[in-house]
């Protein structure tokens, strides 16, 4: 349990790929703040089940990634009541997928305030606590589309292609800090924001469920298999390893084999 003593935010860890680095953190002696919308009961259950995994303290806050005001409270609790925010996970994110005449723009800013502002608005308040212990941690789901591009999500891939941005940018700043900056890049995960997004893709392209899974999703990874959210968390968990503190600005594949092309 090599994180004991640490505290970890993540935003959007409710489920999916959010929830895996919560139970991998937890698993490692961390103290967790997890961020998310759901159901009360079940919110409440993972943040206990949490606390028993960690021995350590779990936190469910409800900040909204569109209100940076709630981000920069959420990051202010956590100092207050566990300490730090010594590891910072951006991770929420919504989806949307529709040609550009027909993309809704409240859509539009929703995905650029959830999937990338929300990032920026983490990082600047968690940064100063970081640089008084002289140690951090700071990691953001980025995707495959961080890299690529696909037809019919240009608000995703502009906020991805933001977040791996402000990765490099961000290490930079704080490459003498002690502090790390990565972002890691999944392909198609399988999670509920990719089984959501099935129906809108079936609608634009005229494709039934399984043409959408087997030739839209898993056509552009060569192993043909969805990436699991704990296989995404195990890389999180390495890059906060002191084995990995000279790794900073840096932007991790794990898609199958969908960028190496």
């Amino acid at each position: 349990m090599f994180l004991k003593g640490k505290s970890v935010i993540i935003t959007g860890s409710t489920s999916g790929i959010g929830l895996a680095y919560a139970k991998a953190f937890a698993a490692e002696g961390a103290s967790v703040v997890i961020n998310g919308f759901g159901d009360e009961g079940e919110i409440e259950k993972e943040r206990a089940a949490l606390a028993e995994t960690s021995g350590a303290t779990a936190l469910y806050d409800a900040a909204d990634m569109t209100k940076p005001d709630e981000i920069e409270a959420m990051v202010k609790r956590c100092h207050d009541e566990i300490g730090g925010p010594d590891i910072v996970i951006a991770n929420a994110g919504i989806q949307h997928v529709a040609k550009i005449e027909d993309f809704p723009p409240e859509k539009f800013e929703a995905i650029l305030d959830i999937n990338m502002k929300s990032a920026w608005y983490l990082f600047r308040a968690a940064v100063p606590h970081m640089k008084e212990k002289g140690w951090g941690r700071i990691i953001s789901t980025a995707s495959a589309h961080s890299l690529i591009a696909s037809p019919n999500k240009t608000a995703y891939i502009m906020a991805k292609h933001g977040i791996a941005g402000l990765t490099k940018t961000l290490a930079l700043e704080t490459a003498t800090d002690g502090i790390t900056v990565n972002c890691i890049s999944p392909g198609y995960v399988w999670t509920p924001l990719v089984e959501n997004q099935i129906p809108d893709t079936m609608k634009s392209r005229g494709m039934t469920r399984e043409q959408v899974m087997n030739d839209v999703l898993l056509a552009a990874q060569p192993t043909k298999e969805f990436v699991m959210p704990d296989e995404v968390a195990a890389l999180a968990i390495f890059l906060c390893r002191d084995e990995a503190k000279a790794i900073t600005g840096a932007n991790y594949s794990i898609d199958g084999g969908w960028t190496a092309a």
